[in-house]
């Protein structure tokens, strides 16, 4: 232990000799560290704001959409049939096992009134079971009950986009707002979401009974009264997903007599398989960001080898000093390798730091969210000082090795 702490001794002084030399040595792992950090809680940042996003728009969350229809030769695109109904959503509750929820759901564009704000937004028309379904909260009041479905009464819970406009910071619970001329009455506000993974505000939304928007807002469709712009079910677990998504198909072709070798006039989606792809992807993303820094960390390892092979042979006359004052092998080259690890590890607590402070001004100018786990500054931090060991052998091994006749006599 008392060679080791000499051998650092030895190594801090040697290093303060030339310290322009091995501040210059140290950038390439100050760099190298840094760029690790940042770059990685980059991509860490990305995969937790996905994470959220899938979260926010529910647990186990199947959308089940109208299907296409044509005219004259002409696919007028999915959701374009009123193929689904309240009674779909009934029936898929009642007779589908693997099937914890279900809310249908009707929607459209409207303008609504307070005093004189007004504002532009979407109105949905739902159930209870929305809550549910979609892991909501309420930041204030209640949500709107079974019973005011089936009295289709005028109550709306507002998304905080929404009250935020209208009615800013204050509470809006019991306020009447007026939706295409009708008015309601403020039941609550959704504890915000924010954006969903496609980029929508999820908190720019009015939610009414389903009853009240087609009776009194939205409107019935003309084709069937019954009709419903989508179905959102919730699985009674992950891995009842596949197994859910498979008897709502089976249900609603029953149900709507579709002939085996028929297209469905229906889509069903399994949306946290879609947004889970995002998540790989970057997840994917920090993995390559983390790969990409870690090229300038082997690049300041090939540094910090170049420049101990040059004081190697500077101070060959020194090595040759040494091992005729009775230095053994190991004491040279625990020297050497000391100084070369001394350096890299300088250089990887100054990398940290810069490391964690490009994060904070990535977060700050570039508006990017970034999470910085201790882990991956451990890891940083260790493979810097690996990098020492690793490119510092060489070196000290040749000084370890020199002839001793030959070293002193070197100029």
């Amino acid at each position: 232990m008392n060679k080791l702490i000499a051998s650092m001794r030895i190594a801090l002084r040697a290093l303060q000799v030339n310290r322009t030399r091995s501040a210059l040595t140290m950038l390439g792992i100050i760099i190298g560290v840094a760029a690790v950090i940042a770059m990685v809680g980059v991509g860490a940042g990305a995969t937790a704001r996905i994470q959220a996003q899938i979260q926010s728009i529910g647990s186990n969350l199947i959308m089940v959409s109208p299907g296409s229809l044509s005219s004259n030769g002409v696919r007028l695109g999915s959701g374009a049939m009123a193929s689904l109904t309240e009674d779909d959503a009934t029936a898929i509750a009642a007779e589908c096992p693997s099937v914890a929820a279900v809310s249908p759901t009707v929607r459209g564009g409207v303008q609504v009134v307070y005093g004189n704000s007004n504002w532009a937004t979407n109105a949905q028309g739902v159930t209870p079971d929305y809550m549910t379904i979609r892991d909501a909260t309420m930041m204030y009041g209640q949500f709107f009950t079974a019973e005011d479905v089936d009295g289709a009464a005028k109550v709306a819970v507002l998304g905080e986009t929404v009250s935020q406009t209208l009615f800013g910071d204050s509470d809006p619970t019991g306020q009447v707002v007026i939706i295409k001329n009708v008015p309601f009455t403020v039941a609550g506000v959704l504890t915000p979401k924010g954006q969903s993974p496609t980029g929508q505000d999820q908190d720019d939304v009015i939610l009414l009974p389903i009853s009240t928007a087609m009776q009194k807002v939205i409107g019935a469709n003309k084709a069937n009264a019954k009709a419903v712009s989508s179905l959102m079910v919730q699985a009674i677990g992950p891995q009842a997903m596949d197994q859910a998504l498979q008897e709502v198909t089976a249900l609603l072709r029953e149900r709507h007599r579709i002939l085996p070798g028929l297209d469905d006039d229906f889509t069903v989606r399994n949306l946290t398989e879609v947004f889970a792809a995002q998540e790989s992807s970057a997840q994917v993303m920090s993995i390559l960001l983390g790969a990409i820094a870690s090229v300038s960390l082997i690049v300041g390892g090939i540094g910090i080898m170049n420049i101990m092979l040059v004081s190697v042979t500077e101070r060959t006359r020194e090595i040759g000093l040494r091992q005729a004052v009775g230095a053994k092998t190991r004491d040279i080259l625990s020297q050497f390798l000391v100084e070369a690890v001394t350096l890299s590890l300088l250089g990887g607590i100054i990398g940290i730091l810069l490391g964690l402070t490009a994060s904070l001004l990535i977060s700050h100018f570039a508006q990017w969210s970034t999470k910085v786990s201790p882990l991956s500054v451990l890891m940083a931090f260790v493979f810097s000082a690996l990098v020492g060991v690793f490119f510092g052998y060489y070196p000290a091994r040749k000084a370890a090795y020199l002839d001793p006749i030959e070293a002193l006599r070197y100029e």
